[in-house]
């Protein structure tokens, strides 16, 4: 049975490829950040593991957890928006947004890559074209858009050191979605 781990599957885009992949009959291993989504990914029938990406040990302990998985699909799905400004942001803001979506990112992608690896599977990150640098043809979002910027070049550097090792390194934009 094919194994797709997705992190961030507690809600939003995360949760609903969780449940599609259930439904095609895949083995599913989501991380959410309490136990109350772990329950309720675990009545869909998926393995559960609790993941606050911004923290650095949990992030280890899901390395040490997913020892010896064979992924053929992995999802980086867990991030944040932001604040809804493009005012002065603050510090506070800036750790958020940047430790959510760039370090988390930084943190795991070099535990989950291998496991990849090993099944010549997919690795993706969900992304967006507001972090293209040459798709831009508006303003707004500016520390999102940062940020996203940041996990794309993450990617890259992902890509050329798993790809040769067969790992299939994607940055998706499933467009504007209100979760």
């Amino acid at each position: 049975m094919a194994t797709a781990l997705i992190i961030g599957a507690s809600r939003g885009i995360g949760h609903e490829l969780a449940r599609q992949y259930l439904a095609d009959g895949w083995r599913v291993i989501g991380t959410a950040r309490t136990s109350e989504a772990c329950a309720a990914l675990q009545a869909l029938g998926a393995e559960t593991h609790e993941l606050d990406v911004t923290d650095v040990d949990a992030c280890a302990a899901l390395g040490w957890k997913l020892d010896g998985e064979h992924l053929e699909v992995a999802i980086l799905g867990a991030g944040v928006y932001g604040p809804q400004h493009d005012g002065f942001p603050t510090q506070a803001d800036f750790d958020l947004v940047m430790h959510a979506n760039v370090l988390a990112a930084l943190r795991l992608l070099p535990l989950v890559a291998p496991l990849v690896c090993d099944a010549r599977g997919r690795l993706a990150v969900l992304s967006s074209r507001m972090g293209s640098l040459s798709e831009r043809h508006s303003g707004g979002g500016s520390l999102y858009r940062a940020s996203k910027a940041a996990l794309n070049s993450v990617l890259v550097d992902t890509a050329l050191k798993y790809g040769p090792r067969g790992a299939t390194c994607v940055a998706l934009h499933p467009g504007w979605v209100q979760t």
